[in-house]
């Protein structure tokens, strides 16, 4: 990989271009930078007090980082000539290449730049707030990073987000924030990767449109997890897309934003639903890294917002523990006998506003050892109130939490009442910063998370994409079901007993009752192409009927004592390369929205933990008495599945086994799609 250090921390910065290069210049110079400046313009002698040079060719020296504020076609020659001079890299603003559909003009500026790093084009650049080195041609909100502090470090697909983001009121200092614009060479996994080594980055939050490169991801998330600096993640993309052109319910289910999460996920990145999220786990990664655990502690002076944060944790993978009578008493010896102990605590308001007497109630809560301490505590408007005994509440817990070397975090039910300057004075503290309970909540499910995942071994690579175009439906091949369950057979996958079946078959050897299909059918039920239940008499008519439908047809005995039913598939991604899908089966696999997405290769655990988060699942598990499924037979069954799709890998396009009837002791495959690339034997 191409070094980004020198363009990522210069100690020279030469800025190309007129007004939006005149810009930038004025930022770096308001934030301190204490390197050369270096304006370069055709007509101009000074620019902000700085002497202008004509040329690259003119410059004192290579410059580390360049601003190219100039027009796309110009752009592409000043990034020949710095290249050429041996400059760091440069930051093309210039719009108007790919995303305008001018794929010519990105080309030639890549072949411009060599293996010079170039950021962009179509994007504002990076703002270094470490070292005051803007190439940055807008206002921003954020402010220099003192000496030996620490900030975290942004990265997004979006000049506008970023921009947003550095205006931000929550305390949280900054690093870095760089912009990735069209990635035509350096892409965000890249840029990614030069920030995190820097000891001055926490942590790092990534704005995703897409996985740019895979292979570069994962050595991120290895980078991360030894520099224990968490990552977290905004992907966009949940919205519908990738289904049109699919065959199987697997594909439809696994497009566009499923494989990206299990990715996320597999790598151990934390991802947020939106800004509040990315900004509020970002302040926890920054406030102390990764939880060890998911148990809290909740404190209050209100019993309403006490069980509204108990309530906010009733879907997320968090819990606050009862509190063991022995902890209690020890709690309750510095309340009023009035309070009742529960976890998480209404502590009252007779300690209010006496730092000592709130330290030792804290001190006692705290001492059960929870992942993380929360203390809810909304300030009052400064501008109509005052806001001094909130003083004692936080010299209190800061007590509380360094007497046990804890962790802890500062909620504010309302996000505006929590105003920057306490905030930066909390998180000062190392204590966390949350606006809004429930995004509180998301933050410490999240970092939860991320300790859980960096506590197992990583994850191996991906098997990835099958290099080469991926083909149409045109060019795949659709074996028949009585096909396609032979293959699985021989795989080991259990399939029921059955066969083909002519005009005249008496159904002789078949174990009735039956269920009767027309092949070469995608989806049989919607093309009435499934009788069920069929015996021995009613076996010429079904065959009568469903003769005409497709290609032939099949007949296999009915599966009887099963549980549930499951999909299990395997579709494709086009970055990602295989991923499984489990979900719940038969005809309601896409309107139940319950499913779940892991990329290969995988292990039984793995499928065991995605099982396990299905909503389906109380019914695997012996719902009311009835009888449950063995959970590893079953997570062994699918991995039988996943196996078969690694072993053929550059062969398989997609495959649906809807349903896989689960039983007592495993599952069989009921019905089976399987689509193979089409210069492949049949």
């Amino acid at each position: 990989m191409r070094s980004l250090e020198r363009l990522i921390r210069p100690r020279s910065i030469a800025f190309f271009g007129g007004s939006w290069a005149r810009a930038a210049l004025r930022q770096t110079v308001a934030m301190g930078f204490d390197g050369e400046i270096w304006p370069v313009h055709p007509s101009q002698e000074e620019i902000e007090g700085f002497p202008v040079y004509r040329s690259v060719a003119d410059l004192p020296a290579p410059p580390d980082a360049s601003f190219v504020g100039v027009n796309r076609d110009l752009s592409i020659a000043v990034i020949g000539d710095l290249a050429r001079r041996g400059a760091g890299g440069a930051v093309a603003f210039a719009s108007g290449f790919r995303e305008a559909g001018a794929d010519d003009l990105q080309d030639q500026l890549i072949a411009a730049a060599g293996d010079m790093p170039v950021i962009g084009p179509n994007c504002y650049g990076l703002i270094n707030y470490c070292d005051g080195a803007l190439l940055w041609p807008d206002q921003h909100g954020g402010q220099r990073l003192p000496d030996g502090a620490r900030g975290a470090a942004i990265i997004t697909q979006s000049s506008n987000i970023a921009i947003n983001l550095t205006m931000q009121a929550r305390g949280l200092p900054l690093s870095y924030v760089m912009t990735a614009g069209n990635q035509a060479q350096t892409g965000l996994s890249e840029i990614a990767l030069g920030l995190i080594e820097d000891d001055r980055v926490s942590c790092l939050g990534l704005h995703i449109e897409g996985v740019d490169d895979p292979a570069a991801f994962e050595r991120l998330a290895l980078r991360a997890r030894s520099l224990a600096k968490p990552i977290i993640a905004i992907k966009i993309g949940k919205s519908e897309r990738a289904r049109s052109g699919t065959i199987s319910h697997t594909a439809s289910l696994a497009g566009g934003d499923a494989a990206a999460a299990a990715f996320l996920s597999r790598l151990g990145i934390a991802r947020a639903a939106g800004i509040e999220e990315f900004l509020a786990m970002l302040s926890l990664a920054h406030a102390g890294g990764a939880l060890h655990g998911n148990r809290l502690s909740g404190m209050s002076c209100s019993g309403g917002e006490a069980s509204l944060v108990a309530d906010c944790a009733v879907a997320r993978d968090v819990c606050f523990p009862p509190v063991a009578p022995d902890h209690a008493a020890r709690i309750s010896a510095t309340l009023n006998p009035l309070v009742a102990i529960s976890n998480p605590l209404d502590y009252h308001t007779f300690i209010w506003n006496d730092r000592a007497a709130m330290a030792a109630t804290f001190g006692a809560m705290i001492a059960g050892g929870y992942d993380l301490n929360l203390l809810v505590l909304d300030f009052p408007r400064s501008d109509r109130c005052s806001d001094a005994d909130w003083r004692a509440a936080i010299d209190a817990f800061d007590d509380a939490l360094r007497s046990h070397g804890a962790r802890g975090a500062v909620v504010a039910s309302l996000g505006e009442t929590l105003p920057e300057h306490w905030a930066a004075d909390i998180l000062a503290r190392g204590i966390a910063p949350l606006h809004g309970i429930d995004t509180a909540l998301a933050a410490a499910e999240a970092l939860a998370g991320l300790g859980a995942a960096w506590a197992g071994p990583a994850a191996p690579p991906i098997l990835g994409p099958v290099p080469g175009p991926v083909p149409g439906a045109a060019s795949t091949q659709i074996p028949d079901e009585a096909e396609a369950k032979a293959r699985l057979h021989a795989a080991g996958i259990a399939v029921p007993d059955g066969r083909r079946l002519t005009p005249e078959d008496d159904g002789a050897g078949l174990r009735f009752p039956v269920a009767v299909k027309a092949l070469g059918l995608a989806h049989k039920t919607e093309a009435g192409g499934v009788y069920l239940n069929i015996d021995a008499a009613g076996l010429p008519g079904a065959i009568r009927a469903l003769s005409g439908l497709g290609a032939g047809v099949f007949a296999e005995e009915m599966i009887t004592g099963g549980i549930a039913e499951l999909m299990v598939g395997i579709s494709l991604d086009p970055v990602l390369g295989p991923a499984l899908t489990l979900a719940s089966g038969g005809i309601l696999v896409e309107v139940l929205d319950d499913s779940a997405t892991v990329l290969l290769p995988c292990t039984q655990p793995e499928i065991a933990r995605a099982l396990c988060g299905l909503r389906l699942f109380p019914l695997l598990d012996g719902y009311r008495g009835r009888p449950a499924a063995d959970i590893d037979a079953l997570a062994s069954s699918i991995l039988a599945i996943a196996e078969f799709a690694a072993a053929h890998h550059g062969d398989l396009m997609e495959l649906d086994i809807n349903p896989l009837i689960v039983t007592p002791d495993g599952a069989i495959a009921a019905d089976a799609l399987l689509v193979l690339r089409g210069d492949q034997p049949s």
